[in-house]
């Protein structure tokens, strides 16, 4: 099982905003943004300890279960200062769910899995783990949305299910940011675009031309983008670049 992976500052500077006992957190570790956000958060020396959640770790995470999230988040908090969680899980098809291309093919069940995964299971990882955020100095919580989820820029239609579940999460960030804001100012709680990444999740939908990023080059724009964001861009949508995106 993966479990609580602890390191010292390395040849890289620790950031000074940081404390020392300074904690990073991601969720969806075992995926292939997760896991590439893992590496780079390890290799960045800024955190004294880095976390890696999924359902293999230890503790395992199953953002379906509230409690096994409450159990996460109680080690967590143990841990240190936590200055930075990612939420980097999703769904966009498998287990027989894909993107519905007509109305015809809206279903309950289906859509109630996307729910369930990209917009209450990250509500819930607020819920639990926003209280962890210090109530002074930087910290941020940044979840994964997509840009389908934006309204205003839906110009193809289709994907119903996962274009209103990412929506969902959007107004579940905006929401829990303006409550963050009053007890902890200094913190930020965003969603964030990652562009379509060579990943599980994209690998049927990339079309030609299309432009697809690694992981690694994903991770690496993602941890830059937030590094670059201050308080008031909280409850925010930014692509990866730091780019705000319409609702």
């Amino acid at each position: 099982m993966m479990a609580a992976q602890v390191l010292e500052p390395g040849s890289g500077e620790l950031n000074a905003a940081h404390q020392s006992d300074s904690v990073a957190v991601v969720i969806g570790a075992a995926g292939g943004i997760g896991s590439a956000l893992l590496i780079a958060l390890l290799g960045s020396g800024e955190y004294r300890t880095v976390v890696a959640l999924s359902r293999q770790s230890d503790p395992p995470i199953d953002i379906e279960a509230e409690a096994t999230i409450a159990e996460a988040a109680a080690h967590v908090g143990a841990l240190g200062t936590v200055r930075l969680i990612v939420d980097a899980t999703g769904l966009l098809h498998g287990s027989g769910v894909d993107p519905e291309k007509s109305w015809r093919q809206l279903d309950a069940a289906r859509l109630a899995r996307y729910f369930a995964i990209n917009a209450i299971g990250p509500a819930l990882l607020m819920k639990h783990f926003l209280p962890l955020l210090p109530r002074s100095g930087p910290a941020v919580f940044a979840t994964l949305s997509a840009k389908v989820g934006s309204i205003a820029d839906n110009e193809l239609g289709g994907w119903y299910g996962y274009r209103a579940s990412k929506a969902a999460l959007n107004q579940f960030v905006r929401t829990a940011a303006i409550e963050l804001r009053r007890s902890r100012p200094d913190a930020i709680c965003v969603a964030i675009h990652p562009g379509t990444v060579d990943t599980e999740l994209s690998a049927p939908f990339a079309k030609a031309g299309l432009a697809v990023h690694t992981p690694d080059d994903a991770a690496h724009r993602i941890l830059r983008c937030l590094k670059g964001l201050t308080p008031p861009n909280s409850g925010g949508f930014f692509d990866r670049n730091g780019d705000r995106l319409p609702w």
